[in-house]
């Protein structure tokens, strides 16, 4: 074997003509037989994700990495082309081609910028969304001379407007862009957040709640719809998965924060629960503003007066907006700054065949929402000071953290959701069983150690906002779905913050009860959505099988159904 100290290395500027000629001439035949060659699904040589964290050469990265599409086909092609209004379109090519050693680099690249960023942000809103439940453990109520019902009011009011805000939030994220919108409702609630250092009444408790719910309430669906410009729709659940463990690792590090920023309690004479709201919404503004600076508003528009080099070359812009579209042909379909108009959002609303997600929404979360939201306040009544409940609650945060990620990426793995959703109900429901039935006098750590297994169940809710953005299968429908899903979490939200009622606690047997029925009901919904995505998509075979080929590519070309409607689309389950 060579010495590498012997080795000769040839540098670019030490070339005759006629040999960059010939390298020249060699990378264009190289280009053409890519081009050329047929094109075979294949699979990544490693999990995207786990690139960032690779140290050797791994093997296989020199396999074509283009999927095959519709754009393969001369005679389908011309029916799924992009928009002319489509902001990638200078970059479409359909017979481009790419290896996984390109493709790996840029999804990590993408990771840094975009999914990363989103964590961030989603950490300031769940830290201001949040901090209610530590400021709870520093006598918040009695301070402000507020009851159980009045705290179960005000989340009631935050959710409703938090619901109302989905939507109308969506639409104008849709026509701005999320580039403008995020940032802005992000500095505007911040501010708000802050201003809770003031409260001093019943009413002004409230006022802050309503409006920290009108301007939270478009971020979640506006994030979801950004990361599709970017994401494949077999990448989005793991990187919705991501974004939705910064809520677990908010209610793991919102108690440490909280335990050192409530000892102020007493410092110019304000309680602690005020420097904790203020501190934190300062926090947010920071990230609000820096969110400016940061977000793109697609995979070839990231250069700007503050970045003017961008993020991609011409060839990775030309990878990106490809793989996008040979993924999903429908994200060419409008612009990025293009609104839903009054018919199209209607016609959205009324896709009945995306409702059985969205009573997956509203029934999910519903019985561990309550245990959850009381989670402080039951530590305390368990008998732990301010600082232990805080502190007491991170480990089921933790756990929740591993058993979300393992299920999210075991539905992509096993290309199951229903069935997910169904095993999270099955583990939640003998420990709300628990609840119900312990007796009295059993030892606090027995009630914490199982409301810890409780908390610990795998949330769903990254594999089923997914599910809702691939049944959708156009920009505009996964526009409003994205929103209108998330309104159905909202409303479960309401129902649940009034089932643990005042003349019921410290143990909240009546609401446990219903909480097991409620559970119980909820396997039978996931069975009930898998078998009627199984129906449909038996009904859609038998009429795309019935067709002649001629009489497909007749329907491709003149027919008007669009999104889920089409007859060649086949629903996840």
């Amino acid at each position: 074997m060579a010495d590498p100290k012997d080795t000769v290395v040839v540098r670019p500027d030490s070339l005759t003509e006629s040999e960059k000629k010939h390298d020249e001439e060699a990378a264009v035949v190289k280009e053409q037989i890519l081009r050329r060659q047929e094109l075979q699904k294949t699979e990544p040589p490693v999990l995207p994700i786990m690139t960032l964290f690779r140290r050797k050469q791994q093997r296989n990265l020199d396999e074509i990495a283009t999927q095959p599409s519709v754009f393969d086909d001369p005679e389908t092609a011309r029916y799924f082309q992009p928009t002319e209004k489509y902001e990638n379109l200078h970059r479409f090519d359909p017979s481009a081609r790419w290896t996984w050693a390109e493709e790996l680099p840029l999804i990590n690249k993408l990771d840094w910028k975009i999914t990363l960023w989103a964590c961030i942000a989603f950490f300031a809103l769940d830290l201001d969304r949040g901090n209610l439940s530590q400021a709870n453990t520093d006598n918040f109520l009695e301070d402000l001379g507020l009851s159980t019902n009045d705290y179960n009011l005000g989340n009631t009011v935050f959710r409703l407007a938090f619901l109302c805000a989905e939507l109308p939030s969506q639409l104008v994220s849709k026509k701005v862009g999320p580039d403008r919108w995020i940032p802005t409702i992000m500095c505007l609630w911040s501010v708000v957040a802050a201003s809770q250092f003031w409260l001093n009444s019943r009413e002004t408790f409230l006022a802050c709640r309503v409006l920290l719910g009108l301007l939270q309430g478009g971020f979640i669906p506006d994030i979801v719809l950004y990361l599709s410009y970017f994401f494949k729709g077999s990448e989005l659940p793991f990187r919705l998965a991501l974004f939705w463990t910064t809520l677990k690792i908010v209610d793991i590090i919102a108690p440490i924060l909280a335990f050192g920023i409530l000892r102020l309690r007493g410092h110019h004479g304000q309680e602690g629960w005020r420097w904790l709201f203020l501190i934190e919404g300062l926090f947010t503004l920071c990230v609000g503003v820096w969110s400016w600076f940061m977000m793109a508003p697609s995979p070839t528009q990231t250069r700007s007066w503050h970045r003017p080099k961008g993020w991609f070359n011409e060839r990775e812009e030309v990878i990106m907006v490809n793989r996008i579209l040979r993924d999903d042909p429908s994200k060419g379909d409008m612009h990025n700054r293009q609104a839903v108009d009054f018919k199209r959002l209607w016609r959205s609303l009324c896709d009945y065949d995306i409702w059985p997600i969205y009573a997956a929404g509203l029934v999910f979360g519903i019985p561990v929402g309550p245990p959850d939201q009381y989670l402080t306040l039951t530590l305390r009544n368990l008998g732990f000071d301010t600082f232990n409940s805080n502190l007491l609650s991170i480990p089921s945060q933790a756990l929740g953290v591993v058993t979300m990620l393992t299920v999210t990426y075991l539905s992509e793995v096993w290309n199951e959701r229903a069935l997910m959703g169904m095993f999270a109900q099955i583990w939640i429901l003998p420990n709300i069983i628990a609840l119900a039935l312990l007796p009295s006098g059993i030892s606090p750590w027995v009630k914490y150690a199982v409301v810890t297994v409780l908390l610990s169940y795998p949330y769903p809710h990254a594999i089923q906002v997914a599910w809702c953005s691939r049944n959708s299968n156009t920009v505009r429908a996964r526009t409003v779905s994205a929103a209108a899903y998330n309104m159905f979490v909202q409303i479960s939200g309401i129902a649940y913050s009034n089932i643990y009622r005042a003349d019921d606690k410290p143990e909240y047997r009546r609401g446990n009860k219903q909480l097991v029925a409620i559970c119980s009901a909820n396997i039978v919904v996931y069975i009930l959505i898998k078998l009627y995505y199984i129906w449909r998509n038996k009904q859609r075979d038998r009429e795309w099988n019935a067709m002649t080929r001629e009489e497909q590519i007749h329907y491709l070309d003149t027919t008007t159904d669009e999104g889920s409607k089409r007859k060649d689309f086949r629903f996840a389950h």
